[in-house]
């Protein structure tokens, strides 16, 4: 007996609209996927140097804590205040246990342990996870290769001391860890300075708005639970 054509044309809207709606309903999951997870960049770089108390400092002794790393050094007239001013935000705002910072110096000849240990002291580093490091240029360089973070070559004197502002963000297990950004893509590593529109696309060095500092405060938290 033949199908009343009214139901088969009923079928016909019926079944479009809901596939419309499984793929919308798709989108709309993985989006919040990608708000709600952090990807794996890569495993942290082995390293092992000395922090502003002449103590060794590996990255095995930062297993089971979330921590950022960056390459600095402490005359740095440039971005490092800009970076150390982020940072000092970041623990203030952080203030856990469980949370730390490495911060690698590129300029080991002056900033030795005890150099370290007043610049920590002068920028208000309170937390005893923050941890200055300093070792042999030649090591941190390949380190800062390992990472891909931009430092300077050790023999070009005019690019010695140049280094990136970028940061990375190592969850408790020492995965380098980022977010997606707009287009779901990861961003690998996030920014230790400050812009000076909304869309963080002009960074100045005395900007106030602090784009990537109030995600990175968010992400810090979601591994921390």
């Amino acid at each position: 007996m033949p199908k009343n054509k009214k139901t088969t044309n009923k079928s016909k809207v019926i079944i479009p609209i809901a596939v419309f709606a499984l793929l919308f309903l798709g989108i709309g999951v993985g989006m919040g996927y990608f708000k709600k997870n952090l990807y794996t960049v890569m495993k942290v770089p082995d390293f092992e140097l000395t922090d502003q108390n002449s103590k060794k400092i590996t990255n095995k002794d930062m297993l089971g804590k979330v921590y950022l790393v960056e390459f600095f050094f402490s005359k740095c007239p440039t971005i490092c205040p800009v970076m150390n001013t982020n940072m000092k935000a970041i623990q203030n705002q952080i203030n856990d246990p469980n949370f730390g910072i490495v911060s690698i110096s590129i300029d080991p000849e002056n900033d030795t342990p005890a150099a370290l240990k007043e610049h920590a002291q002068r920028i208000g580093a309170k937390s005893p996870n923050w941890h200055f490091l300093t070792g042999d240029r030649t090591d941190i360089g390949n380190l800062a290769d390992k990472f891909n973070i931009y430092v300077g070559d050790k023999e070009d004197e005019g690019e010695s001391l140049n280094h990136s502002g970028m940061i990375a963000l190592v969850d408790q297990d020492g995965n380098i860890r980022c977010r997606y950004n707009k287009e779901n893509m990861p961003i690998l590593y996030y920014s230790g300075l400050n812009y000076d529109d909304p869309v963080g696309k002009n960074p100045r060095l005395n900007g106030k708005y602090h784009p990537d500092r109030e995600i990175l405060i968010e992400d810090i938290k979601k591994l921390l639970k």
